[in-house]
């Protein structure tokens, strides 16, 4: 008796188990990429390529060219100035300040609007609000807050019979008064990533945890927080590095006084190169500024990596 056999048909190879397949780009995906590409090469790489070559020479805006050759004495003279390093310790305790508030606040507003039932449009859109204020309307609605004698804040203390102090006036105030504005007017950008990141949780979670006796902080503590450690880590990246090049509100508000206790590094580099016309000079102090952002975030990234891996 004749037996037949059967073949199946052959689709295509089969992958190997734990290889996965390459994909291979396409004319059409690269075509996708290109605009972005040229947009990406000629406004921000381009840009940066030229800041480096620029602060290579004495630069300045009231002669024509590149000017004369420095090789590294830019850099030199910028890690060697007391301004220079007086601004950058500014900008890096204005970034204390406001980054743990702005990351701890975040969170906990977004949780309890999470659990409201009713009315959640209504605080997303009251904590968010503040945020689409340009700098300049939120500068001069903290410079009238801060404002002596009629000034809101003045005169909530004076009705409690407390001296206000001068909140813009006193270096020992100026920086945490700016602060205190800007944890304001940004709270509500790392609030709508937070609530993004809550709908990412499953509710079952919840659930389960409810039916073993978990309570809301139980909850809150062993799911919301660890499920939500991506996002933390990519808010407080974008805050640190967003409160690192600090400059609008500062400069409308106080102008880096007084007794420059409130000049930030991106005032200082402006000032060097749009008021002193060295921007041979400016362009140095800008990568040292660069280099330090950049540090602090592959640093940041370094370690939350290490952290999620349990090294």
């Amino acid at each position: 008796m004749a037996t037949e056999t059967l073949t199946r048909p052959r689709v295509g190879r089969r992958a190997r188990p734990g290889r996965a397949r390459r994909a291979h780009p396409t004319p059409a995906g690269l075509g996708l990429l290109a605009p972005f590409v040229v947009l990406y090469l000629l406004f921000l790489v381009g840009p940066i390529a030229y800041l480096a070559v620029m602060s290579l020479f004495n630069t300045s805006l009231v002669r024509p060219g590149l000017g004369g050759f420095a090789g590294l004495g830019n850099y030199a003279e910028a890690l060697t100035s007391s301004e220079f390093w007086s601004s950058l310790w500014h900008t890096v305790l204005f970034t204390i300040m406001t980054t743990p508030p702005l990351v701890v606040l975040a969170l906990a507003l977004a949780i309890l609007t999470n659990r409201l039932a009713r009315g959640r449009w209504f605080f997303r859109l009251v904590f968010f609000a503040p945020y689409v204020i340009p700098s300049s309307v939120m500068a001069l609605i903290w410079v009238w807050i801060y404002t002596p004698d009629f000034g809101l804040y003045s005169s909530w203390l004076s009705s409690l019979g407390i001296a206000a102090p001068s909140w813009l006036g006193d270096p020992n105030w100026a920086l945490a008064s700016i602060a205190l504005g800007t944890i304001w007017w940004t709270l509500g950008f790392n609030f709508v990533l937070y609530l993004a990141g809550l709908q990412e949780i499953p509710r079952e979670l919840y659930e389960a945890a409810a039916i073993d006796g978990g309570g809301p902080w139980q909850q809150i503590r062993r799911i919301t927080i660890p499920m939500l450690g991506r996002t933390t880590t990519l808010v407080a990246v974008l805050q640190v590095i967003t409160s690192l090049k600090v400059f609008d509100q500062m400069y409308i508000m106080t102008q880096g006084g007084p007794d420059f206790s409130t000049r930030s590094a991106v005032q200082y580099i402006f000032e060097s190169g749009f008021t002193n016309y060295r921007v041979g000079y400016a362009s140095a102090a800008s990568m040292l500024l660069f280099l330090v952002i950049l540090a602090v975030s592959v640093g940041w990234f370094s370690l939350v990596r290490r952290a999620e891996r349990g090294v």
